[in-house]
């Protein structure tokens, strides 16, 4: 990848998505000692940062396909509703994010039947006491962000498996052959990432998406810019952002051209009234922010959608931190917090 500030190899194994991805289903499909089918009456879900992402890609792709509720919930406390019928996930790429490890304890005592994902540490010990089964992770992925296919996929075929998320495994083929393809455009010397980066430039992307997946993608682009080009970056999604965000746009147009480039997610799964509200809410902006750009999703199904937004918003968030000549992988403001919030 040249000469870009990398000591962390973000790019490498940026590149090395669709094959993580792949890898992953035979994680998933090797996983035993999962609950019946008909012992869980709901789902849910337990992340943070680049681990809780997974958690909302989740809920996104397999939610509306399973005959149970799925809810995921990000800080120190799960839901009052989880019992004995409940199957807990508990996401955490070190095993020791103090929200998730104190929230999936206080599940673990309510009767949650717990579902680890993680490369050790604290949840990884309490799993196994449990007797919990566990979706290890890769030793070879350096952040959290860069492994979201390791910890989101297994859970997705532990769905299938248990018979919550039928067709699970074909639609992650799928793609995976879509990811395929995406990379190796990206990879490329015209890669399509390299246009949009030059296109915010400065700016500060406002990412635009509609649905479970747009607003999903969405987030994971604002993500991967604060964390990878350690800029600032905002998410909103249709239909919600029509009700309420669309009307701070009006008064300072004259500051909000200079600092804001509006970012379309589009895809095909998009409510037919949402594709309006796309056309509507672009002419509303585009007098008041610096620029508008659209992206589109390819491949097969909402699975291939939602990760081949993930993976072009990946790079452009790596083409950003190239050009402004940061590191992506660090992420020493993080460090300093967890070590403060220790003491």
């Amino acid at each position: 990848m040249g000469d870009r500030l990398d000591s962390l190899d973000i790019w490498g194994v940026t590149a090395a998505f669709p094959e993580q991805v792949a890898a992953a289903i035979g994680v998933g499909e090797a996983l035993e000692g999962l609950p019946a089918h008909d012992d869980i009456a709901n789902v849910l879900v337990l992340g943070m940062g680049g681990s809780g992402i997974a958690g909302d890609l989740v809920a996104a792709v397999a939610g509306p396909f399973m005959a149970v509720p799925i809810v995921v919930a990000k800080g120190y406390e799960p839901p009052s509703f989880v019992d004995e019928s409940t199957l807990v996930v508990a996401i955490s790429f070190s095993g020791n994010t103090e929200e998730t490890i104190e929230a999936v304890q206080e599940a673990a005592l309510s009767g949650g039947r717990v579902l680890a994902v993680t490369a050790g540490g604290q949840l990884a010990d309490l799993a196994g006491s449990w007797g919990s089964p566990v979706i290890g992770l890769p030793g070879d992925i350096a952040m959290p962000r860069s492994g979201l296919g390791a910890m989101a996929v297994p859970v997705l075929v532990a769905f299938e498996k248990m018979g919550l998320f039928p067709g699970a495994t074909e639609w992650v083929q799928r793609a995976v052959e879509q990811l395929d393809r995406r990379r190796d455009e990206l990879v490329g010397d015209k890669s399509p990432a390299a246009p949009i980066a030059r296109a915010i430039g400065r700016t500060l992307p406002l990412v635009y998406s509609a649905g479970p997946i747009g607003r999903v993608a969405a987030q994971r682009w604002k993500c991967q810019v604060n964390e990878n080009a350690k800029a600032p970056a905002f998410a909103n999604t249709m239909p919600e952002l029509c009700h309420n965000e669309i009307c701070g746009w009006g008064q300072h147009g004259d500051v909000t051209r200079q600092v804001f480039t509006l970012v379309n997610l589009r895809h095909d799964h998009e409510h037919p009234q949402e594709m309006r509200r796309f056309d509507l809410v672009t002419e509303l902006c585009r007098e008041v922010v610096g620029g508008v750009i659209d992206v589109r999703a390819a491949g097969e199904g909402e699975v291939a959608q939602l990760l081949d937004l993930c993976l072009l918003g990946d790079f452009v968030s790596l083409e950003l931190a190239a050009a402004a000549g940061v590191d992506p992988g660090p992420i020493p403001v993080l460090d300093d917090l967890k070590a403060a919030l220790a003491r």
